[in-house]
């Protein structure tokens, strides 16, 4: 068994797809169009398929926004320079919510930004 990918529901795919891979550095792997069902997949991730697990988002075109409800928590990236990849984050248009610092009852510095949809992403510091 092999963990392979995380989906999110996203309402503007290129606003999506450029957050991932401008802000975040991730490549477009791969994008395909299901006229029949009306949605749209595009994988992204910071290596190739078969050897990374990717984030695949869904756009169905019919659907411009999402709840994102209370189960989901975040994703999680690992950084080497956790200050650097906030600032690098915010010159390009994202949002950084919460800053560096150690985690709750911990030591372990971590810090939170959103995608255009909203979903967190956690940054721990390698």
């Amino acid at each position: 068994m092999r963990f392979l990918h995380t989906m999110l529901r996203v309402g503007n795919l290129e606003k999506s797809i450029a957050f991932y891979t401008e802000v975040l550095g991730m490549k477009l792997l791969r994008r395909r169009d299901y006229p029949e069902g009306r949605f749209t997949l595009a994988f992204v991730g910071y290596g190739d398929e078969a050897h990374h697990t990717v984030l695949e988002l869904t756009h169905n075109w019919d659907t411009a926004n999402y709840d994102l409800g209370n189960g989901f928590g975040h994703l999680a990236l690992e950084t080497d320079d956790i200050v650097a990849t906030c600032e690098s984050v915010r010159a390009k248009g994202g949002k950084v919510v919460r800053e560096p610092g150690p985690m709750k009852h911990g030591t372990t510095l971590i810090a939170f930004v959103e995608d255009p949809d909203g979903y967190k992403i956690e940054f721990i510091q390698a």
